[in-house]
């Protein structure tokens, strides 16, 4: 039975109290695995997160206790610290405040006050900083993220047959894999920082005159990997969508088709099976909840592939994202031209809006480049684990494969020597797991952590829908207008449900919702920011798009009519369906 504390929750510590669920639901939606948090997360991200943080000249790793506080767990979520933040506001020279307005944007949120300690100022540190600072704004690539992008690459090129290892040999893999995550988190801290230097700096610059440059500023950038997954899926959505045989095909059960189209042999057939391997070997780590082991890739689960393509060979030919990207790219120059122009007598707006624009450029898609990088590392653990629970389950000590992931990292051990013995605890442990989904994480954590036992049910608080007329105002995040249908989808179990042009919904959204944006009008979200992935994905995309409307999934109706302007960030309501 699920007590008041998750087995892998962490405590909130007197130099590092308080956390928030603010841009971590990004990165982690639902509870984390405890094989996946104790396994990846102790033992590489968090540590990886400390070596960033450390680089950057935010903090030394002595100021952290073991383990280091730079996230948190709670109830099997996690959390952001936002000490840890505030700290790189106070350091940098940019407030603790500016920090707040990254986190929060709701003045009904409860926010624990900022208690100055003797040791947050570092003049050491804040010179540093500057340092670093000045780097991202000159800084014309990355190398260090290329390479990691080569070492990722080479991990996946260096897995061996793992149906012909030995379970010793998986777990070993396994082992040798932590220390990429930890070294390829690294850059994710600094790179993250960089890509929110440009939007911090245009505001001042731009004023009010035009809400939506600040948005085009930040579209058609290109490269960005996580746009590169819609491009790969539209292409071979073009593949189906000019052949009648596997056409026929995807109108028929998606379950078995790949075994199907194998068996064919024909032309088109064996170009399909072409791009679904080169899908595969570059996007194949890809997933929903992705930095959780437990969860399904694309390479663990083919059917989400194939759901994909299904959906995106209704889009026209004008959905192409090349010519999204191009579309955007071209009024990204034209807004440039415009305010190199109006600040030609004016050399240090000038100069301020060139570092802007080109640190945009830069670290927007590093950033997406470092998340690629790590997921792919991710996927190679989950792969040596998905083996490893197949086989345990054959020999009867799992229900099913995945239940090896309510493993603890030190229990690894003793469970290969003796896999019989841990049945009853994984059962019960995973009930409890799956109890953690029912409850709804505190957005702050203050010093403490209520007992789980107090902690809301899913779904039960009291909102208020929207009625016609209703103006709903989140973020301005991808520019644009578009009138539509709202369609609630609270995850991707149905993709099937979203009609070409339909307004998406969501509570946030990652990579593997990425495909259903070509088909999209537009998205709303719950939560996120300006640099989130629906954000990012929606400009590359060209589709307006509205995260951090609070509760949007719960007071939009499905099916009701509404105008989604992303300059604005708002949504109009016009009819409830």
């Amino acid at each position: 039975m699920l007590g008041d504390r998750w087995i892998c929750d962490r405590v909130p510590t007197e130099r590092f109290p308080d956390y928030t669920r603010g841009n971590a639901g990004e990165v982690l939606a639902e509870p984390v695995s405890p094989l996946a948090w104790t396994f990846c997360w102790e033992n590489g991200v968090v540590l990886g997160c400390v070596d960033g943080f450390e680089q950057m000249g935010i903090f030394d790793a002595m100021e952290y206790s073991d383990p280091p506080e730079s996230f948190g767990l709670f109830g099997g979520y996690l959390y952001n610290s936002l000490t840890q933040a505030r700290l790189f506001g106070v350091r940098s020279g940019a407030g603790w405040e500016a920090v707040d307005q990254t986190f929060f944007d709701s003045a009904s949120q409860t926010i624990p006050p900022y208690v100055e300690k003797d040791w947050h100022a570092n003049a050491c540190k804040t010179e540093k900083l500057t340092t670093v600072m000045n780097w991202m704004m000159t800084a014309d690539c990355l190398p260090e993220v290329e390479r990691q992008k080569i070492d990722a690459r080479a991990l996946r090129d260096s897995r061996p047959d793992l149906a012909t290892q030995t379970d010793v040999q998986l777990v070993a893999r396994a082992r040798s894999l932590q220390r990429h995550l930890r070294a390829m988190f690294q850059p994710v801290v600094w790179a993250s920082m960089g890509s929110s230097v440009g939007p911090g700096i245009l505001p001042a610059l731009l004023g009010d005159a035009d809400p939506t440059a600040i948005a085009k500023l930040m579209t058609g950038i290109g490269d960005v990997d996580s746009a590169d997954i819609a491009a790969q899926i539209f292409g071979i959505s073009r593949i189906v969508a000019g052949s009648a045989e596997l056409g026929a095909e995807f109108d028929g059960d998606l379950d078995d088709l790949l075994e199907r189209v194998t068996a064919s042999g024909s032309e088109d057939a064996q170009r399909f099976l072409a791009a679904v391997d080169e899908f595969m070997y570059t996007h194949g780590s890809r997933g929903p909840n992705e930095w959780d082991i437990y969860q399904w890739s694309y390479e663990t689960r083919p059917l989400m592939l194939l759901q994909a393509v299904e959906r995106a060979r209704a889009a026209d030919d004008e959905s192409d994202p090349r010519l999204t990207v191009a579309r955007g790219a071209a009024e990204r120059q034209r807004l440039i031209d415009r305010y190199e122009a109006e600040f030609a007598g004016n050399a240090e707006a000038l100069a301020g809006f060139g570092a802007a624009v080109h640190t945009i450029a830069v670290f927007m898609a590093a950033r997406e480049r470092c998340k690629s990088n790590n997921i792919r590392a991710h996927n190679e653990v989950r792969m040596c684990f998905a083996e490893v629970g197949k086989r345990m389950m054959e020999r009867g000590h799992l229900e099913h494969p995945r239940q090896i992931f309510m493993l603890l990292a030190d229990e690894l051990d003793e469970f290969m020597a003796d896999p019989g013995s841990f049945g009853a605890l994984l059962t019960a442990r995973e009930q409890d797991y799956m109890a953690l989904y029912e409850l709804e994480p505190p957005y702050i954590v203050d010093g403490s952590v209520p007992p789980l036992s107090e902690w809301s049910r899913r779904g039960s608080g009291d909102v208020t829908l929207v009625g016609v007329g209703d103006v709903l105002t989140g973020v301005a995040g991808s520019p644009g207008t578009v009138t539509g249908t709202a369609r609630v989808m609270l995850d991707l179990s149905d993709p099937s449900r979203l009609e070409p042009g339909d307004i998406i919904v969501a509570p946030s959204t990652d990579p593997s919702w990425t495909p259903l944006f070509l088909a999209a009008g537009g998205v709303v979200t719950d939560i996120g920011a300006i640099g989130t992935h629906a954000v990012i994905v929606s400009r590359e995309l060209g589709i307006p798009c509205v995260p951090s409307i609070p509760d949007a999934t719960r007071r939009i109706p499905d099916g009701a009519t509404i105008t989604v302007d992303g300059a604005l960030g708002t949504v109009t309501v016009h009819a409830l369906g």
